[in-house]
């Protein structure tokens, strides 16, 4: 049987965390023919929850897994580790930019860079899924100076297929049409779909004429839903709300008016 590598999972308590946790354990990312020793990484305020995930792989009686590790100390997760699903990371608030996280996860990378350059294999291998992914990458692998900076990467996969179906779409092929399709930049406002080098069923295209159908595409398109609403009939205004009821309570010797409604 082949020696167990070692794969790290940050934030596996969480969504994503949870379901990647099962998929490496069962042989999905590495094979079905080699074992694997799990190293969980959590906050410590998850750690009870993260105990329960290990009770469920425990459960399951993978015969890939040979051992899970549960920890909130990041330096006894990625110690010997042969890769890195960097996952955890601060979630986006209400109203908030994936670069309005930049600072505080600009903390949790960095510091996850170092104890990967302290106590990983020389020679892992570190996905970052964590957003802004691309930028979560570059300062992780800034921080991990002694680690190949070839072996870091983030997961912009989700962008990439998007960018191709919306193509597919547009121009009137399947995906699988299409060729050398390129994402630039992070999972944000800031992102650039580049198709100046996109191939279309084997066929290079211009950029220009890829951008005069999507825009042409996208005018119909407006210009529908332009003439579809324009023939509904127009909403009436909501009646008012009802007026202000005025109500006293006592307190002591003094009425105080208060307004409800």
């Amino acid at each position: 049987m082949k020696p167990a590598l070692n794969v790290a999972i940050t934030g596996a308590a969480g969504q994503i965390g949870y379901a990647l946790a099962f998929r490496v354990a069962s042989g999905a990312m590495l094979g079905a023919d080699q074992p694997v020793n799990l190293h969980l990484l959590e906050i410590t305020p998850a750690l009870s929850a993260l105990q329960g995930v290990v009770m469920e792989l425990t459960d399951c009686a993978f015969p890939t897994l040979n051992k899970v590790i549960a920890t909130d100390d990041a330096k006894v997760a990625f110690r010997d580790c042969h890769a890195a699903l960097l996952v955890g990371a601060r979630p986006r608030g209400p109203g908030m930019e994936r670069k309005d996280l930049l600072l505080a996860n600009a903390q949790i990378f960095s510091a996850q860079g170092k104890a990967l350059n302290e106590v990983a294999d020389r020679n892992v291998r570190v996905l970052v899924v964590g957003n802004p992914a691309n930028t979560n990458a570059l300062i992780a692998r800034a921080n991990a100076r002694d680690l190949n900076p070839a072996n870091f990467t983030a997961m912009t996969r989700l962008d990439h297929n998007r960018a191709l179906a919306q193509l597919a779409e547009k121009t009137g092929t399947h995906v699988t049409a299409i060729r050398k399709m390129t994402i630039w930049g992070n999972h944000s406002a800031t992102q650039y779909p580049d198709i100046s080098h996109t191939v279309v069923n084997g066929k290079a295209r211009s950029p220009s004429s890829i951008r005069s159908g999507l825009k042409r595409a996208s005018f119909r398109s407006c210009s529908s839903a332009a003439r579809r609403s324009s023939k509904r009939a127009v909403p009436r205004p909501p009646p008012p709300p009802p007026p202000l009821q005025s109500t006293t309570f006592m307190t002591g010797s003094t009425v105080r008016p208060t307004v409800t409604g």
